[in-house]
């Protein structure tokens, strides 16, 4: 309830104040812009103070609103600081108003009031739109577009102008002038949505680009994902309309108050452009003497262009957009120009990237330079093969007029090397530079530890997830794919909301999710759909319908993203339900599995070791477990109940079906092992505590090398740690031998790989037809470096309560995690050295924390820098036990000779067992052994016992 305001709050800069509020901004939109796409928008404020262990007792909100009304929400109660609900009333489309917002902590003291932040609604109803969709009018092949239309506009304001509004968006892609200059630093609006159901469009304040008196507007239209090639093997043309189209709606304020409104209608005009073709895949074909300088200006004579046709077209799609626009981030020059054995000319950039080329290029009217994208290079060459059906490739023909510059408009490459073919003159380096494009996120994660092929690898998986979060969580930037695999995203959100700010991001793909689900539930394994299979139940990829929003709920504290996907979240477990029946084994259909296990076959990455039925029946529990936890938050009892008996029924279902007394799991690898451990799938202890040393001894025997896919990946090293194997973890993450996460790292790589070893040590690709070097799965470990290593992980929703424990007992001798959280920045930094451990935690106002180090109990902590240090425990040297001894000996066949020798009559039959490979001898040492014994000791009693002797 909210009361009237006589006055709307200041900020008085000379009034003293240690605590400020910082971050005021509404939804998942960091900076004020017009355009919100809800009239009750969700609050956020971060506050800082000097004050430590400080808490929120009180916030309150002034509103301003441009029709003169102030409102106060008064004193409110409460810790709440983010996304708070709208507490006004609602605005209405185009509507202003201006906030403050002042908080009380647990010291007594106001803040400062915020700064003023000054919101404004878009077009919130179908019926604010007067325009009408156009495009051009033309015959064309639909499967050989031809060159981009340019469309425009001219028109006159009989009067200064106060205030202008741009509604805009198009068919396809557009890039919008007024008066010869853009309109926003956006790329590839309105970006990709699942077209049929929700078209984004944008606001623009385009005050300042008009003048009284003559003016125009012009529209550059590209294919994009609307028109353009996308899928497999080849792949499909005009997957959502065969016509590219524009809607546009300008609304001008004069400085005398009147208004005046130009829409998209058949008065436009339009003509071919110098883009002769554009396409995702393909690139693009820019002839720069078809260009018409001027064609975005009102002194354009325009009277050989052809008038526009309407287009019919569905409002009710129209939507805001929730999460920033793809825009050009950074350049990175030349590192080396390669003379290749075939005499081509190859540039290095130093970086596997996403973006294009900018080039400054001179010579003779007509002639064509070729520029061809690749990721690596094979003997020597260009690798081109990855590509499979994407040419990635640019031409760009001069006009003959100095120095001329070009980028691409409506394309993207995933490259490292570029190849430079009928360059005119001798070829400056300095005259090419890589721009690097991506949908543009806040970084808000940060990693370092003591070892500096980690810290590589860290990189790796930043810059993997900057190339694929280009506008959706594509799976790769480079080959005739580049679609959102909802398999890929969800072993991967937990790292990436703690890379980045996904909210907004994440949020708008899972409205795509929705949307494309099938009434059944079953969630398509890309979103948005564009396969012309893919629309059966798959596990791991259709969780990302539970699993993606509850990670966004645990990282960001964002309920809003449990109601708004709820249903959805229901529907996708309900099918499973229907699917097995009273059996609640998911064991029939279809599965990835777990999806490149390194011991697959290259061209069957769905055959790996752990069964697809316990892959599936793992997430099914999975699944239904957090829509029990969602109901939990969202106050609904009744779902909750649900879904935590049905959760409970598939665990025991799995259990008596792929779980042994002994504690093996069907199959006996390390996903499968991973998987029961870490979804809670075995209940009895003893059995938990026998699986997870069977995880271990896994890991062992395969001498750390990886052995997991994109199931297993993400989960393995916790798995490990939660039986105590922190070591163990610590030995796999560090492997550099392939497969393994740093083998990538030791080759060069400066993205993380599809495949363990997309490259083979001799430089050459994989022989599979399926080798990206940007793929960001299998770098979804770097949670657990974040979490685990450096130790910094939330213990309530968006970090209002977090969890500060490292692995100081591993191989690392120093780690550091910093995040920009809801609340503020959150860091954990510790080292050891000489047998001591310093540690510092520090925690943004109105959080809590707990810090779990060695030998000591947790230790409650509040806001501010918390430094701790104590010498570590000085330990003996451990103990060997019989298992971890017999790995040691596992290389060593003489030395494993001399400790069977204690086994008595079956030491031959295990020599053989030998020979039969390390699992082989394992087994047989371990379980079947049982040689004559005169004491009648137990076997592992006189196997400890001889290892007592030879401890070194």
């Amino acid at each position: 309830m909210t009361r009237s305001h006589p006055h709307p709050p200041t900020v008085n800069p000379d009034r003293p104040s240690m605590t400020t509020i910082t971050g005021f901004h509404a939804e998942h939109h960091p900076q004020a812009h017009p355009g919100l796409g809800t009239g009750q928008p969700r609050l956020s404020w971060k506050t800082h103070t000097e004050t430590s262990h400080w808490l929120q007792t009180h916030f309150e909100i002034e509103a301003v609103f441009a029709n003169g009304e102030h409102h106060t929400t008064g004193q409110v109660s409460g810790r709440e600081s983010v996304l708070v609900d709208w507490p006004f009333r609602p605005l209405k489309s185009r509507e202003k108003v201006t906030l403050q917002v002042r908080t009380t902590g647990n010291d007594g003291h106001p803040s400062e009031w915020s700064a003023p932040l000054t919101l404004e609604a878009g077009l919130l109803e179908s019926e604010d739109w007067t325009a009408q969709m156009v495009g051009p009018r033309r015959e064309e092949d639909p499967q050989t577009p031809g060159p981009a239309p340019l469309l425009r506009k001219h028109f006159n304001l009989p009067g200064h102008p106060r205030l202008a509004r741009l509604y805009i968006t198009s068919l396809g892609l557009h890039d919008t002038r007024i008066n010869g200059q853009r309109v926003s630093d956006q790329l590839f609006s309105p970006g990709w949505t699942s077209y049929t159901t929700r078209l984004r469009y944008h606001t623009f304040d385009v005050t300042g680009l008009l003048k009284k008196g003559e003016n125009a507007i012009g529209t550059m239209l590209g294919n994009g994902w609307y028109r353009g090639r996308l899928g497999f093997g080849g792949g499909r043309r005009n997957l959502y309309g065969n016509t590219l189209g524009l809607l546009a709606q300008l609304e001008v304020e004069l400085e005398t108050g009147q208004t005046v409104t130009l829409t998209t209608d058949d008065s436009w005009t339009w003509s071919e452009g110098p883009i002769q073709f554009d396409d995702i895949y393909d690139g693009e074909r820019y002839d720069a003497r078809k260009e018409q300088p001027g064609w975005d200006t009102a002194d354009f004579d325009d009277q050989g262009w052809k008038n526009v046709q309407t287009l019919p077209f569905n409002f009710t799609t129209l939507v805001a957009p929730e999460g920033p626009p793809v825009r050009r981030i950074e350049s990175v020059k030349v590192q080396e120009v390669i003379q290749t054995p075939s005499g081509k000319t190859v540039l290095d950039f130093g970086q596997n990237l996403v973006g294009w080329l900018n080039i400054k290029v001179r010579g003779e009217r007509g002639h064509t330079v070729t520029l061809r994208h690749a990721e690596v290079l094979e003997n020597g060459e260009l690798g081109i093969r990855p590509l499979r059906h994407a040419a990635n490739t640019d031409t760009y023909t001069l006009k003959g007029n100095g120095v001329e510059v070009y980028e691409p408009h409506f394309t993207f490459h995933g490259f490292r090397y570029a190849q430079i073919e009928n360059w005119p003159g001798e070829l400056n380096p300095a005259d090419i530079e890589a721009v690097v494009v991506h949908s543009d996120l806040e970084r808000t994660g940060w990693f370092e530890c003591s070892d500096p092929l980690i810290n590589q690898f860290h990189q790796n998986v930043v810059w993997g997830m900057r190339g694929n979060f280009l506008d959706v969580p594509t799976d790769c930037p480079q080959r005739d794919e580049r679609m959102g695999w909802t398999g890929d995203i969800q072993a991967f959100a937990p790292t990436a909301s703690f890379l980045y700010d996904t909210r907004g991001f994440l949020s708008s793909w899972l409205r795509d999710l929705q949307a494309e689900q099938s009434p059944e539930g079953v969630v398509p394994f890309v979103v948005p759909n564009v396969l012309e299979f893919g629309l059966s139940p798959v596990a791991a990829w259709s969780d990302a319908a539970t699993i993606v929003p509850w990670t966004q709920y645990q990282r960001f504290g964002d309920t809003g993203i449990l109601k708004q996907q709820f249903e959805s979240m229901k529907r996708w477990v309900d099918c499973l339900v229907a699917l097995t029946g009273e059996r609640k084994l998911w064991d029939m259909g279809f599965q990835y599995g777990d999806w490149l296990d390194p011991d697959a076959p290259p061209e069957r990455p769905e055959n790996a070791k752990t069964p697809a039925a316990v892959v599936a029946t793992a997430y099914f529990a999975r699944s239904a477990q957090i829509v029990a936890d969602a109901a939990r938050v969202l106050g609904r009892d009744t779902d909750q109940v649900k879904y935590s008996q049905l959760a409970q029924q598939v665990r025991d279902a799995f259990q008596r079906e792929y779980v042994t007394p002994s504690g093996r799991v069907l199959g006996d690898a390390t996903t499968a092992y991973s998987l029961a451990l870490e979804f809670q799938l075995i209940n009895d202890g003893q059995q938990r505590q026998l699986a997870g040393r069977r995880l271990a001894d896994l890991v062992r025997v395969s001498k750390h090398h990886i052995s997991t896919g994109f199931v297993g990946t993400p989960i393995i090293c916790d798995a490990l740690c939660s039986v105590g194997e922190v070591e163990t973890a610590h030995l796999l993450l560090t492997q550099t031998e392939c497969p393994s996460w740093l083998y990538p790292v030791t080759m060069g790589a400066t993205t993380v790989w599809e495949r363990w070893d997309s490259m083979l040590p001799d430089g050459t690709i994989n022989p599979g037809e399926m080798t990206s070097f940007n793929h960001y799965a299998l770098g979804a470990v770097a949670d657990f470096l974040h979490r685990c290593v450096a130790g910094l992980a939330p213990a309530g929703p968006g970090y209002r309560e977090i969890r500060f424990q490292p692995q100081v007992q591993g191989k690392f001798t120093s780690a550091a995690a910093t995040f920009d959280s809801p609340y503020g920045r959150v860091e954990s930094r510790w080292k050891v050295e000489g047998g001591t451990l310093e540690c510092t935690v520090i925690l943004p106002p109105n959080t809590t924390g707990t810090v779990h180090l060695p030998a000591r109990d947790a230790i409650m902590v509040g806001s501010g820098t918390h430094h701790f240090q104590l010498a570590l425990p000085q330990t003996q040297p451990p103990r060997l036990t019989w298992h971890t001894r017999v790995r040691d000996l596992l290389d060593q066949r003489e030395s494993y000779r001399g400790f069977l020798r204690v086994l008595g009559s079956h030491s031959e039959d295990a020599v053989r067992h030998f020979d039969s490979g390390t699992a082989g001898i394992l087994n047989f040492t371990l379980e079947q052994a049982v040689p004559p014994v005169p004491n009648q000791q137990p076997l592992r009693e006189r196997i400890q016992q001889w290892l007592d002797q030879h401890n070194p």
